[in-house]
């Protein structure tokens, strides 16, 4: 038997039942370069640069295209100029009085001469460096310190150099230090007598040999007259009564304290001798004044002999 829907082929289509369709499910894991992009966001590099670099170089390049035109630059160089003017007249940064301390009054005056500042001025345009170097190109100083003190003031601050010789040459007279720099010149001799004598080439450059020589002669300091450098080597030592005391090369020190000793002894220096000659490590040489000579050939009957002849 057939269904009635079958005996009507004109009829409706029969009804079908229709299946609700099933949600999709999506995938909570993220595709492969949402993860990789994940991964780099989370790199401390990458933060840093996208936190503080990214912005620079955005600051930077648009500093760069606009310092790329002429008139910007300009305007801007004009302007820190202005600013850095403005800034350095202030009265407080203003230099109107200097102050030398530590110079006798004639150094003081040189010192003064040499700043080469036209007061006032700003402390900013003072060279400290440039003006060091013209005051300790004077012979006096031996060191300068400058500084600009509180209520424009620059403070000069004078070490001279103290001469402790006299140093004799074809030139004159100069009084030299302990380094044997150029202290000032001297006129005559008898302006220093408290400073002790030195002459000959490069005695200069061996004063400090020389004040330990004259601070080792002991009892024979009053009769030193000077000290003669000979050849640039050695010293020879200058007494009244026209004596002289050759020292070597060498340890002249020593050799000068032996001659003390046999002095102490033999008291020899205040013999009828001219010269003491102290160069061979051996024994000293004398060398006697022509009374004495003739004296000691008298006694030993040469001079005698050579009139018989």
């Amino acid at each position: 038997m057939q269904p009635l829907n079958a005996l009507r082929p004109n009829g409706p289509a029969p009804l079908r039942q229709v299946q609700p369709a099933r949600a999709v499910r999506r995938d909570p894991a993220p595709s492969k370069w949402a993860y990789r992009l994940q991964r780099m966001m989370l790199t401390p590099h990458v933060r840093v640069f996208l936190r503080t670099g990214l912005p620079t170089l955005v600051l930077l390049g648009g500093a760069a295209l606009w310092l790329a035109s002429d008139g910007n630059r300009q305007s801007l160089v004009t302007m820190l100029t202005d600013l850095r003017e403005d800034f350095e007249a202030r009265p407080e940064f203003s230099v109107s009085l200097a102050s030398i301390e530590g110079a006798s009054d004639d150094l003081a005056e040189a010192v003064r001469a040499r700043l080469g500042l036209d007061l006032p001025m700003s402390s900013f345009d003072i060279d400290l460096d440039a003006v060091r170097g013209r005051i300790e190109s004077l012979d006096a100083v031996k060191s300068a310190d400058l500084r600009v003190r509180p209520g424009g003031v620059l403070q000069v601050v004078i070490t001279e150099r103290v001469p402790v010789a006299v140093w004799r040459t074809e030139g004159g007279l100069t009084l030299v230090d302990d380094d044997g720099r150029r202290v000032a010149g001297l006129v005559s001799r008898g302006d220093r007598p408290d400073l002790p004598l030195i002459a000959g080439e490069g005695a200069d450059l061996f004063t400090f040999e020389a004040l330990d020589l004259i601070a080792a002669a002991g009892p024979l300091s009053p009769r030193i007259r000077g000290l003669v450098r000979m050849g640039e080597r050695r010293w020879d030592v200058v007494l009244d009564r026209d004596q002289r005391v050759m020292l070597p090369e060498k340890n002249p020190v020593q050799a000068l304290e032996r001659l003390l000793a046999l002095d102490q002894v033999q008291d020899i220096m205040n013999r009828d001798i001219l010269t003491v000659d102290l160069r061979s490590d051996h024994r000293p040489t004398l060398r006697l004044t022509p009374y004495a000579l003739r004296e000691m050939r008298r006694d030993q009957g040469i001079e005698t002999v050579e009139n018989e002849l």
